[in-house]
């Protein structure tokens, strides 16, 4: 099983984005001998609107190498995250992939699975959490889809660009196992949902894998945009590596 998100193609601009797009197929060429499943765990772009009759221009590569990838029989698994949260129909239609809005539980030769993009979890991003909320209701994408997508486009790519020049370094930055609310949130689960072996989530930007309690831990695979990182299970124990291009 193979882990990895935070793509965020189409930032911060089309030649910087495409390169990070061909390495990402690089990849994914990379794992499909072997490959049982591929968790894509949110923020596969930067952001991602689907119109009735029209999606976002570019990352064909991408796309065509997920449609290759379901059409051999390997199971793809999307998680919306905060920056391709709309989606409508097209990822399931067209390229054979399950999308999963919220969290994912499992069980794989004999370990326990959590996974979810992140966001809106445990005691962190209060205000994050509202927005969250008006986004996800389904008549704030329908208002958006009246806009023109040049406009409409143009507008969340702003909105984007500002949301993240305003954390400035927070995310790259371990803030300590007091603050760092995902890992807060696993403590939490544990307590009172029982007995998960794996956590993995992205959208923390931050290459993570440490212990919960005695028998559990946390995974993330980072950003592609910094890390090039991605998880693995191999039917024993999950690991984080490193993608290097060829």
């Amino acid at each position: 099983l193979y882990f990895a998100g935070d793509f965020h193609l189409g930032m911060p601009d089309r030649t910087r984005s495409l390169e990070r797009e061909k390495q990402i197929v690089q990849w994914l060429n990379s794992i499909a001998a072997d490959a049982a499943a591929v968790f894509l765990m949110g923020d596969q772009f930067d952001f991602w609107f689907e119109h009735r009759y029209t999606v976002p221009a570019g990352y064909v590569r991408f796309l065509g190498k997920i449609a290759d990838l379901t059409d051999r029989g390997i199971k793809v698994f999307m998680f919306r995250g905060n920056h391709d949260m709309w989606t409508s129909g097209y990822w399931e239609r067209e390229l054979g992939v399950e999308v999963i809005s919220d969290e994912l539980r499992f069980q794989c030769a004999g370990k326990q699975f959590y996974l979810h993009h992140g966001d809106g979890l445990g005691n962190g991003e209060k205000s994050y959490k509202l927005l969250r909320r008006i986004f996800r209701a389904p008549w704030s994408s329908w208002l958006f889809a009246r806009l023109h997508p040049n406009l409409g486009f143009a507008i969340a790519r702003a909105w984007s660009r500002k949301s993240r020049l305003g954390q400035g370094n927070k995310y790259e930055q371990f803030l300590g196992e007091d603050k760092e609310w995902l890992l807060g949130f696993c403590k939490e689960f544990l307590r009172n949902e029982g007995h998960i072996d794996y956590f993995v989530f992205g959208h923390r930007h931050l290459v993570i894998d440490m212990p919960v309690g005695e028998h559990s831990r946390y995974l993330n695979a980072g950003t592609w945009f910094n890390d090039s990182a991605y998880a693995v299970f191999d039917g024993k124990t999950t690991t984080i590596k490193r993608f290097e291009s060829q």
